[in-house]
């Protein structure tokens, strides 16, 4: 194989986006062969598109188009799939590429509910042969990459504190109510938690680790006519007894991105674009028994720390996820590596429903059950479906 042969399943915002990141020349060792959708005016859209590219370059492969991803996949046309579908079928068109021998990119989230989640990597760990990847992109970001670097390194000791505000997703409500799925319990299973805050959840346990007590204060259509969450603050504890914030929303303008994450040997601020880090010359637990001084300090370093400038988010993912199927390189973030998220957005969603503090594990048949009563009661919205990305400009003769 010299190239991967890459289906798409579901041509919303983010599968046209890899679509049209693949046909402009971003990932080398891929091509979109086959795309999926039940919209007919989408894959329309894709085989315009795939002509535009063609008569720039040759090389760009003929489209074949399917309204059946299953009839897509079992047709010996592709090696891979990316899963780009409203949430709740993440988990099944990922199970059912697995069964057909097809390697697998899902988007975030994995899933709505961990218990779904649970059922795909039991999935794919039948199928070690087959490679299986989060579309977990933030984790390309120089600045994340250099602060696992020095987490993982130890040099700041244990962790103390964890703080994310991050406000600025803002969506007005024209963005709920650009498509029938979206901000219903029916339809996505979540709001902020589940659509935009994915990726901040798996940073956030990719640098600190996974907490073991949730306690959240979520609020349901607090800013916008909606079912699910647009504002959240919630609390945890980490099995060392540090402890974590984490406050986000969709109707913050402008809004915040600040984490912080506060260790017994300094800290780390990234903000803005940049990474700061307060380096103390003597760790504070070992400074405090050894002081005299009642206002004494340790000494502080401030750097601006210096990273590779390297950023490349979705097609960065894309091309690892080539290179592992073609060469067995790593990927950027396994698929199983997706329930981390997942499972404190769940524990959020629990802990406001349930009214108290929420130890990990925690009941996934509760949570689930839970679920299931809101979505019996999901409001049903007029099925409008309009497409809209970053690169709709930059694409205007084709989108």
């Amino acid at each position: 194989m010299k190239k991967v042969r890459l289906g798409i399943i579901g041509l919303g915002n983010i599968g046209s986006q890899h679509y049209v990141n693949v046909l402009s020349g971003k990932c080398p060792e891929i091509d979109v062969v086959a795309v999926a959708d039940i919209n007919p005016d989408r894959l329309e859209w894709a085989e315009k598109t795939n002509k535009v590219y063609q008569e720039k370059n040759p090389c760009v492969p003929t489209l074949k188009k399917f309204f059946d991803a299953s009839e897509m996949m079992k047709s010996g046309l592709v090696d891979a799939v990316i899963v780009s579908v409203p949430h709740y079928d993440h988990p099944r068109y990922a199970i059912e590429a697995f069964r057909f021998g097809l390697h697998v990119m899902c988007e975030k989230p994995a899933g709505v509910y961990t218990l779904q989640v649970k059922e795909m990597i039991a999935e794919a760990d039948k199928h070690p042969e087959l490679k299986f990847g989060m579309m977990f992109n933030q984790r390309t970001n120089c600045l994340y990459r250099k602060m696992k670097e020095i987490m993982d390194s130890g040099e700041l000791g244990e962790l103390r504190r964890s703080t994310w505000i991050i406000t600025n997703w803002y969506r007005p409500q024209a963005y709920y109510d650009s498509g029938a799925w979206r901000a219903t319990w029916a339809g996505e299973g979540g709001g902020v938690l589940l659509n935009q805050c994915p990726h901040n959840l798996d940073l956030w346990q990719w640098l600190c680790g996974m907490p073991k007590k949730i306690y959240a204060k979520v609020q349901f259509g607090r800013w916008h006519d909606i079912e699910v969450e647009d504002d959240v603050v919630a609390c945890v504890e980490y099995a060392n007894g540090a402890t974590g914030t984490f406050i986000t929303t969709t109707a913050d303008i402008p809004g915040t991105n600040r984490l912080e994450i506060v260790c017994d040997g300094g800290s780390l601020i990234c903000e803005n674009n940049k990474l700061i880090l307060n380096k103390l010359d003597t760790p504070e637990s070992e400074f405090t028994k050894n002081n005299k001084r009642p206002y004494g300090q340790p000494e502080c370093q401030r750097i601006e720390v210096e990273t590779d400038g390297k950023n490349e988010q979705h097609f960065g993912v894309l091309n690892a996820f080539a290179s592992a199927i073609l060469h067995d390189t790593p990927l950027i973030a396994d698929g199983r590596e997706g329930i981390r998220a997942l499972e404190i957005s769940n524990a959020m969603h629990l802990s406001q429903w349930l009214g108290k503090e929420v130890e990990l594990p925690f009941d996934e048949e509760l949570f689930k059950s839970l679920l299931e009563e809101r979505v019996k009661t999901s409001k049903q919205k007029e099925n409008t479906t309009y497409v809209f990305s970053e690169f709709n400009e930059t694409h205007k003769g084709i989108l």
